[in-house]
């Protein structure tokens, strides 16, 4: 095959792996380098599961990172159908075929003695392979079995008396000896096909040049090689890639150990964000959005191409010093040969760092896109915005600068479009209700009400004039003002922050505070 064709063929989970999501960029990337096909392909053999419903997020987190496919669902293609649900006659006539060779048998061994056989090898010490006792019953015998009802699966039969070798493109040469193999079973009593089987078919049947997947798939590849020689199938390019770590770790990152991972400083912070964002825009009900999921990061606010370069850089390198790459650099260098076999640990801080430079790349009308829906969701402003409400939204984005991290960030300047703050206690009582801060604020208030230049310049030049006269450090008032005006003791430069609230609230609030001083 001279197109090199990739493939991804997730099961519908109702939620997309940040690991899983890392090896679908590996295939789209190997595809897109060298002009070839990614094909999306889906494991949907869970028949109790709701497909449509568990497919939104997989297909959702794709289309938000700008990730297409040339074949799957909603695209089509010459290889379809692209559920391994539909794609049932193709296994069965497989099974057929290999029986039909003598390559495959129908075992009737029950689940018991099965069991027996595991514990005696084990008794032993020596690796469970199975007896084929299935294979010595008579016509007359199998007949009878069957007029009795009694079940049976398909085990592929494997010649023991060979090897099996691959030459990986990240592992390199690996082999297996074929005598302690035993015979998989390749279709189920009620006639599904199990994984090994149906995605030798599938991977076969739609022309995958090159199978890209996580490592814990390495110890699939014999059975699966043994199954392309009994089809006679031409076999894949195989490429294990490392599995993605938890932060810290050599641990395999797993949604079973989320509250493992809430106890992680590193990743602490990113729950912690979530529970001050997700309330507050109508998602505190949502179960399972955590930064193992793509959508937590498309729901709290990061950029599609931060975490886009943060995936490339797991387990794959462009040199030892280039972090910062658009998706199109990546692309144009990337090849199997420079993906490592270490497991690759997800770094929440080098995340934030991509996020970061990638948001101060933005224009402010990028910004403003961005940080809006936030607003909307939270129902700070209104949908549509406000003529005005979009004026100060846009003079808060410039005053922020590159304080917004996240677009959720813009959550935090909720103050300056309300006429309610709520007070940082601890900040109010070190910042405002000091000894000697009360006095100057009274004196610095009545100047404020005569100033008539409400901007950052004339602001400034009046506090540090007025801190000059009273021999006191600008320091004190700036940091009253800032609790005073917005109940916070970080945010926006304290010139911006009285220029946001504008200088009618600026004064009332003053009041208020003092008020609230008097009234201790």
């Amino acid at each position: 095959m001279s197109t090199v064709r990739t493939r991804f063929a997730p099961s519908p989970t109702g939620y997309m792996h940040i690991g899983g999501m890392r090896t679908a960029l590996f295939n789209w990337l190997w595809a897109r380098h060298n002009g070839g096909k990614f094909i999306l392909r889906i494991d949907d053999t869970d028949r109790e599961r709701n497909v449509e419903e568990a497919l939104g997020p997989i297909l959702n987190a794709f289309r938000w990172l700008g990730l297409d496919w040339d074949e799957g669902p909603e695209v089509g293609g010459d290889f379809g159908p692209y559920f391994q649900s539909e794609r049932n006659d193709l296994y069965t006539e497989a099974i057929e075929k290999l029986l039909a060779e003598g390559k495959a048998y129908r075992c009737y061994e029950k689940p018991e003695v099965i069991k027996a056989d595991r514990e005696q090898a084990d008794k032993e010490k020596r690796p469970y392979i199975n007896i084929r006792r299935s294979l010595e019953l008579s016509e007359e015998e199998i007949k009878a079995l069957e007029d009795a009802g009694a079940n049976h699966v398909i085990r592929l039969l494997v010649p023991r008396d060979q090897k099996i070798e691959i030459n990986d493109s990240v592992r390199g040469h690996v082999e297996w000896d074929c005598s302690l193999i035993t015979d998989p079973v390749i279709m189920r009593t009620n006639g599904t096909p199990l994984y090994n089987f149906a995605t030798v078919i599938d991977d076969a049947q739609m022309q995958i040049s090159h199978v890209i997947r996580a490592e814990e798939h390495l110890s699939n590849t014999p059975v699966q090689v043994l199954v392309y020689q009994a089809l006679g199938y031409d076999q894949p390019i195989f490429a294990h890639i490392p599995y993605v770590a938890a932060p810290g770790s050599k641990e395999k990152l797993s949604k079973r150990k989320l509250d493992k991972y809430k106890k992680n400083p590193k990743f602490k912070k990113m729950f912690e964000k979530a529970e001050q964002v997700f309330p507050l825009i109508g998602l505190d009900g949502v179960e399972g959005l955590d930064p193992v999921m793509v959508e937590y990061y498309e729901k709290i606010g990061y950029l599609p191409v931060a975490v886009l370069n943060s995936l490339s850089r797991l387990g794959w390198s462009l040199d030892d010093k280039t972090e910062i790459m658009s998706l199109e650099t990546v692309k144009e260098n990337f090849t199997l040969d420079r993906v490592v076999k270490n497991p690759a640990g997800l770094d929440p801080d080098k995340l934030f760092s991509f996020q970061s430079h990638w948001m101060n790349e933005l224009s402010p009308e990028a910004k403003l896109e961005g940080c809006l829906p936030y607003l909307v969701k939270a129902r700070i402003v209104g949908d549509p915005i406000s003529d005005q409400q979009k004026d100060l939204l846009e003079k808060i984005i410039e005053a922020l600068g590159d304080r917004i991290k996240l677009f959720s960030d813009i959550l935090d300047s909720r103050l300056f479009f309300q006429d309610d703050i709520t007070y940082d206690e601890k900040a109010f009582k070190k910042r405002v209700a000091k000894n000697g801060v009360p006095e100057l604020l009274k004196e610095f208030h009545n100047k404020l009400a005569s100033l008539e230049d409400w901007t950052v310049e004339k602001l400034e030049e009046e506090l540090k004039q007025f801190s000059e006269e009273k021999e006191k450090s600008p320091g004190l008032l700036i940091h009253s003002l800032r609790v005073c005006t917005t109940g916070q003791p970080v945010g926006p430069g304290v010139y911006d922050c009285l220029v946001l609230v504008g200088k009618e609230k600026t004064l009332e609030r003053i009041d208020s505070s003092l008020l609230r001083i008097e009234s201790a």
